[in-house]
């Protein structure tokens, strides 16, 4: 675990043209789906962001180009990619690609979920762990996946810096069966002590469905709106 310091966060403008411009990509994409979808914690959400999804090489590629369009602006620093099993893989790899395109190549690896007996054995797969290193993720819904690799890559010797994911749904996280007053991304810079980055968070679908009419769900912006009341908090 990296030492508890004040945490620089990925922030953006009130007005955020990437943060709209990729809830547009995911929507049209049917990656980010209006409806009623049960969480991990057991609410009924009225929506849900499923980055398997994006899943040809158009997509993955563009989604790519997205995390490192708002990685590159963040200001973080960071020395190799991580990629934690399973979802973190292809985006680690797709970002490892895109970031060596824009003039930033760096070191990437991840990990597997059984340990391998043969060849090189292990869990770890790609380059060695070490320096600085950045989670990369879809969502973050309790921060399991993120405690996982943090102790991966303090085994390895190297630090957890940083989290880039895709969406911070910036909903109150669950200990114990019950709700507690803080977001999972809000734990993992308050607790674990690391910056996370987020290309969009909820606030921004809200203001994406408050300008634009999604086809068929005239009442999605009330739902979300909604669920926000209940169950948000204020994002750091």
């Amino acid at each position: 675990m990296s030492e508890r310091v004040e945490i620089e966060t990925c922030t953006s403008p009130a007005q955020d043209s990437l943060a709209q411009e990729f809830v547009h990509f995911a929507l049209a994409g049917g990656v980010l789906r209006f409806g009623e979808f049960k969480t991990k914690a057991g609410r009924l959400s009225p929506y849900f962001f499923n980055a398997g999804l994006f899943d040809d090489g158009a997509k993955l590629g563009k989604l790519a180009q997205f995390y490192a369009q708002r990685l590159l602006g963040s200001g973080i620093e960071f020395d190799m990619i991580f990629g934690p099993a399973y979802k973190g893989i292809p985006l680690g790899a797709a970002l490892a690609v895109e970031l060596a395109r824009a003039g930033k190549n760096v070191p990437f690896a991840y990990n597997r979920k059984e340990a391998k007996d043969h060849g090189e054995g292990g869990t770890l797969v790609g380059a060695p762990l070490k320096g600085r290193v950045l989670i990369v993720d879809d969502v973050m819904s309790a921060g399991t996946a993120v405690r996982e690799s943090i102790a991966l890559i303090q085994q390895a010797g190297a630090t957890a810096h940083a989290v880039v994911i895709a969406l911070d749904r910036q909903e109150k996280a669950t200990e114990n069966g019950l709700d507690v007053n803080h977001s999972a991304v809000q734990y993992v810079q308050q607790q674990l002590g690391l910056q996370v980055c987020a290309i969009a968070k909820l606030n921004d679908l809200m203001q994406y469905l408050q300008h634009h009419s999604v086809p068929g769900l005239a009442d999605a912006h009330a739902r979300v709106q909604a669920y926000r009341a209940r169950y948000g908090v204020e994002g750091v």
